[in-house]
């Protein structure tokens, strides 16, 4: 089974080498290549949903071979959400599960907007979302490096509008920190977007919580995803 990861905002495949190796050999861990990080640094990073799921749309889809499943952090959930459901507006075969952690059901809409903040107030939100290493937060050069992939991104994040369609065909699981700012009752509500099976986990930690629980993570995506259907139909 190979599980398809989208990044949170600054994420890269280097975030994702924790649960990789704690679900090998059972599951593949596919880190999703965005531009604006790792091999693909130098070319500006997307800015918009529609502009994203336009790119994955010419540089993914032709790899999502089933058997496959999504996931996504934070960012990377809405997005992975997206692709699930574009995938069944082109008639292509969808993920056998939906995976996503740290983000509030769609039909909630964006999240509050912080991109076009300056400088030193969005450098305290990167604090207190705590995502971002402090040395690099103290890092003049550093921080002139990474704060426009950060603002991209976090422009990618705020330009979403979820638009009302049938709920998918295949199960959802989703994970949230006891300690996040996402209530329970926003993260249930991805139920809603699934005529499968639905199940919700909370986890010890903020917004960066799998960090600290890449095991549990792990035990819980290869349960879901062997108890899921090989195929979802286009």
């Amino acid at each position: 089974m190979r599980l398809f990861a989208f990044p949170h905002a600054g994420g890269g495949a280097a975030e994702t080498f924790g649960l990789r190796r704690a679900l090998a050999p059972a599951v593949e861990l596919v880190p999703v290549a965005l531009p604006g990080r790792d091999a693909l640094f130098r070319e500006p990073p997307l800015t918009s949903h529609a502009g994203a799921l336009a790119y994955l749309r010419g540089t993914l889809f032709d790899a999502l071979e089933p058997p496959f499943a999504l996931y996504g952090h934070s960012m990377g959930a809405h997005v992975a959400f997206e692709v699930a459901r574009e995938l069944r507006r082109v008639g292509r075969p969808g993920p056998v599960r939906l995976c996503v952690s740290a983000a509030p059901a769609p039909q909630f809409g964006p999240p509050r907007p912080y991109a076009h903040l300056p400088d030193d107030r969005f450098v305290e939100r990167l604090r207190t979302l705590g995502g971002t290493p402090d040395e690099v937060l103290a890092d003049p050069g550093l921080l002139a490096f990474v704060l426009p992939r950060l603002r991209g991104d976090f422009a990618l994040s705020e330009s979403y509008r979820y638009a009302d369609e049938p709920p998918l065909d295949c199960p959802i699981s989703v994970w949230g920190g006891r300690a996040d700012a996402y209530s329970v009752e926003r993260l249930r509500a991805w139920g809603e977007q699934t005529r499968a099976g639905f199940a919700l986990r909370m986890l010890d930690g903020g917004h960066f919580f799998v960090r600290d629980n890449e095991a549990a993570m792990a035990a819980a995506l290869r349960a879901d995803l062997a108890a899921a259907p090989q195929q979802v139909a286009a």
